[in-house]
């Protein structure tokens, strides 16, 4: 356990990252109808808003992404992730002074800007972090703690926004983020370019005489299932580099896949899900922190607990299918919701489908060298920024049309649902995969007894 102890630094920062982030989510439905529509449950406008602001920010974090993240094999995971975790403060400083519609349109423009190079890029770096330091054996476990810590902030932010005013909420969560970009500077050590995965590192990072054993599993009978790739050198990596990456085994053309189709369906939803029941049910800033509060707690209990204890006995590849499966089922019961209670029960199934991109980065990141860390993760997180670049241009105008006066026929939900095929296609993607890795585990099995 001492390895994961000594991610303590960037728990912290994790915790106080997504404590800011999310803890404005419930109020930020509202003040945006207010800004654009004031006085209506119903907006046209501001759904396409929403919708462009993802798409925009999708599609700069789908180029800045592998980038940063290549960048951090080179340079270090704690000079690239201050960016991220800086700029992420200044859209929460405009609406902390004023919510006015001008205040509102400046805070679209910098959240935009700001969302191109913190969407993906916290993440992406923090797992990079967490491979430099902990061995593949162990990985499945710290990347679910990792995301466990960031729906703990998750939760604490949504409770603590479910008892402030709106101005409030804004100004607290304003300083959270200053805070964490100032612990980060103070207290997280550099980790990626000046120190790798070896037992040199190790000794001077985590001070634990287990740690060579760890550095050792890397390169286990893992490897003819999940080939090394040749060690990328440039700096900034073309369209063909990361193809060739992507499509240099099994594994990763398989997670780029299941992450591209889960990623349209998660996108998707939060594209439709707020105005959906607004609309639907009416709900406000206290419903939306109460379904999020849900949501964070399923979350947090999944990855804290339940994942770290199934992950070496069952494996990440069933997992993957268990957390795919409880998401369709998460998805479609938002889109066939016929009771206002019915989002909250729909919101506990999260605790399977949090089981989904921490499975998804263990793969990956048991797939390639301890140098290509960063840009392999920055890749599968820029296919995530392309599904939220897609998700907006589709569910934006499904959304706004079947939440409308002039929708072709009743059924508020429909756009949800579309999102809930996307999941699925996902989950068959995934059951594929797990067969086929079980025919090649077999086929070497063979070879090997062959030779003996």
């Amino acid at each position: 356990m001492k390895d994961l102890v000594g991610l303590g630094h960037l728990f912290v920062v994790a915790f106080l990252f997504h404590f800011s982030s999310f803890m404005v989510l419930p109020a930020i439905t509202d003040v945006t109808m207010e800004a654009v529509c004031p006085g209506r449950d119903e907006c046209s406008v501001a759904i396409y808003l929403s919708g462009f602001q993802n798409a925009i920010t999708g599609l700069g974090a789908l180029v800045v992404t592998p980038i940063v993240g290549n960048l951090s094999d080179k340079y270090g995971r704690k000079a690239l992730m201050t960016l991220p975790v800086t700029v992420a403060i200044l859209p929460l400083f405009i609406l902390a002074c004023n919510r006015s519609a001008v205040y509102f349109y400046v805070y679209y423009v910098v959240k935009i800007l700001a969302g191109i190079f913190c969407e993906g890029s916290i993440h992406c770096l923090s797992l990079a972090y967490v491979a430099d330091h902990v061995g593949t054996k162990r990985r499945a476990a710290a990347f679910g703690l990792l995301s466990g810590v960031s729906a703990a902030g998750f939760l604490s932010g949504t409770l603590t926004a479910r008892f402030l005013a709106t101005s409030s909420t804004f100004q607290v969560a304003a300083a959270v983020g200053t805070a964490g970009a100032i612990y980060l500077r103070a207290f997280v050590p550099d980790s990626g370019a000046a120190v790798s995965f070896d037992d040199d590192a190790c000794d001077s990072l985590l001070q634990d005489s287990s740690c060579s054993s760890a550095a050792s599993s890397s390169a286990s009978s893992d490897e003819e299932l999940s080939p090394r790739l040749p060690p990328y050198k440039g700096v900034l990596p073309s369209p063909s580099d990361m193809v060739a990456l992507l499509t240099g085994s099994l594994t990763l053309s398989t997670a780029a896949m299941i992450t591209f189709f889960y990623s349209l369906g998660e996108h998707g939803l939060q594209t439709a899900l707020l105005y959906y029941l607004k609309a639907q049910f009416g709900y406000s800033k206290d419903e939306f922190a109460n379904l999020m509060l849900i949501a964070g707690a399923a979350g947090m209990i999944s990855q804290l607990t339940v994942m770290p204890i199934f992950a070496p006995i069952v494996g990440e590849e069933m997992l993957l299918i268990v957390g795919l499966l409880g998401g369709c089922t998460h998805v479609f019961l938002y889109g066939i919701a016929w009771s206002y209670w019915v989002p909250y029960f729909a919101a506990a199934f999260i605790i399977l489908s949090a089981f989904v991109h921490p499975s998804i980065r263990t793969n990956v990141s048991k797939s390639v060298g301890s140098n290509e860390q960063g840009i392999a993760q920055g890749c599968i997180s820029g296919i995530s920024s392309f599904a939220s670049i897609l998700a907006p241009l589709v569910f934006t105008p499904l959304t706004a049309w079947f939440l409308s006066e002039t929708t072709p026929f009743n059924f508020k939900g429909f756009s949800i649902m579309v999102a809930g095929f996307c999941t699925l296609i996902a989950f068959v993607i995934s059951i594929r995969m797990r067969a086929a890795r079980c025919g090649v585990s077999e086929k070497v099995s063979l070879v090997q007894h062959e030779q003996a």
